[in-house]
């Protein structure tokens, strides 16, 4: 992911690629080369103090690494608050990927029973996804919460998933797969299922774009892509 937002900058003429930090590199090249805005596609131990370094030193900071808890978001909304610089989160930066998590929220106003599945490459680290959770965030607060699913007999344990406010996640983790979500919707006689599939990691670089050009508008932390669409 870095590699490719890397050439995607290069290759956008608002932009100007002024640093690349490899793992191990110290935060300070980004001061020292004048970068405005930093880019975190690191893991979950080291997206944190990342950007409270970048709030501290007033770079902006766009955020796709997956892993902040609510308490992160909370310790960085606060910190935020008293910095020159802005912090986007954002849980996926395909923008099919975000109409999706904007179809199921307003989806869950008609279904009061839904369940995710989420298939990522072999290689992710955390379990469930961001984007997972944030659309399980979004759907528990359009209805006021998801009622929970029927409690049964697991004969093998975690069989059904996790809970997330009413919501099961189940993640699958498989070679040859990139980043990929149902969110499947069940009442009376029918049911919905709303899916989007990232095929290339190049889906990713418009959102990645958006938010470099746009953080500098923000207001202390935003989470979510969504906010930067006109979605009405």
């Amino acid at each position: 992911m870095g590699s490719l937002v890397c050439r995607a900058v290069e290759d956008d003429a608002e932009l100007e690629l002024v640093v690349r930090l490899h793992r191990g590199d110290p935060l300070d090249l980004l001061t020292r080369n004048g970068a405005e805005v930093a880019v975190d596609f690191t893991v979950p131990d080291a997206v944190r103090n990342n950007v409270m370094w970048c709030l501290k030193n007033e770079v902006h900071v766009v955020v796709g690494t997956s892993g902040l808890s609510l308490n992160d978001l909370g310790d960085i909304e606060r910190v935020a608050g008293s910095s020159a610089a802005r912090v986007l989160v954002a849980p996926n930066f395909a923008l099919g990927a975000v109409l999706m998590m904007v179809f199921a929220e307003r989806a869950a106003r008609y279904f009061g029973r839904a369940e995710i599945v989420e298939r990522h490459h072999d290689r992710k680290v955390d379990a469930p996804s961001g984007t997972a959770l944030r659309t399980a965030t979004l759907m528990a607060a359009e209805r006021g919460g998801m009622a929970a699913s029927i409690e049964g007999t697991e004969a093998l344990t975690g069989a059904r998933g996790g809970d997330a406010g009413g919501v099961r996640i189940h993640s699958l983790r498989l070679p040859g797969s990139v980043a990929h979500q149902e969110v499947l919707f069940g009442g009376d006689g029918e049911t919905l299922t709303i899916r989007h599939d990232s095929l290339d990691r190049s889906s990713f670089m418009p959102g990645v774009l958006l938010g470099l050009k746009k953080v500098g508008s923000l207001e202390g932390l935003t989470v979510g892509l969504e906010r930067l669409l006109d979605l009405e």
